[in-house]
């Protein structure tokens, strides 16, 4: 069962902060509807200003990318279906959930691919090898973590970000000109809680967990899609990331 699964993985509390374990997300796109749950409490639970409400003219995204001020990102990808199967039925349930009358064939030819992306927290961080001023540090638990009263503002991590996840705050935001980017929320787990944006996850498209415990799920995740026929299902490199 889905809460039974969030229940175990997502919201029990830990103590990996002090026990110094490293940890992780596991991002499963397979599951996502696009509810923006992981989105929205970002911003509630870190007090971060919004950015603007521009629509962008192709996209339910009005948000766009990941930066200063969006920490996490849901994507909004169309896609033409005949380049991949539905995970997801059209009224984004489990193919397996859907009524007979609502999982009619489609006349669109495209379907939505929604994908909740964040700062990675590299092992090989390029943003903390960049920073002059030792404002970047690796914490307890693995994650990178900007110190925003020790930035300068300078920028060098911004470049050095091959992910365009970190950015510089503009005028006339709070804390404008610091670099930004996603805390891990380093805050709730020090007390012992999970990340808001894994908290909250209906479907269990991110978990949080043990580096370890999640290589094992992603692994078995991917055998899964494979028997299912999705013959591309694949691990993002996940001995290099956090």
């Amino acid at each position: 069962m889905i809460g039974e699964g969030i229940q175990s993985a997502n919201q029990r509390r830990h103590t990996f902060v002090e026990d110094r374990v490293e940890v992780g997300f596991f991002t499963d796109p397979s599951v996502c509807i696009g509810c923006k749950a992981c989105e929205v409490v970002c911003k509630e639970w870190n007090e971060i200003p919004d950015d603007g409400f521009t629509w962008t003219g192709n996209s339910y995204d009005n948000t766009g990318h990941l930066g200063a001020s969006t920490w996490r990102h849901v994507m909004f990808i169309e896609q033409d279906l005949r380049k991949g199967n539905q995970i997801t039925g059209p009224m984004g349930l489990a193919s397996s959930q859907q009524s007979e009358i609502s999982n009619h064939q489609s006349e669109d030819p495209f379907r939505w691919i929604f994908l909740s992306d964040v700062c990675k927290h590299c092992e090989n961080a390029g943003c903390l090898e960049a920073c002059p001023t030792g404002s970047i540090v690796r914490t307890e638990v693995g994650s990178v973590l900007v110190q925003n009263d020790v930035c300068n503002g300078c920028g060098y991590c911004v470049v050095s970000c091959p992910f365009g996840v970190i950015d510089r705050r503009p005028e006339p935001l709070p804390d404008a000109g610091g670099a930004f980017k996603c805390t891990f929320c380093y805050d709730r787990q020090k007390s012992g809680l999970t990340p808001a944006c894994a908290k909250v996850c209906p479907t269990e498209s991110i978990v949080f967990g043990r580096l370890d415990d999640l290589r094992a799920r992603g692994a078995a995740r991917v055998q899964t899609l494979r028997a299912q026929g999705y013959d591309d299902a694949q691990l993002y490199d996940p001995q290099e990331t956090s």
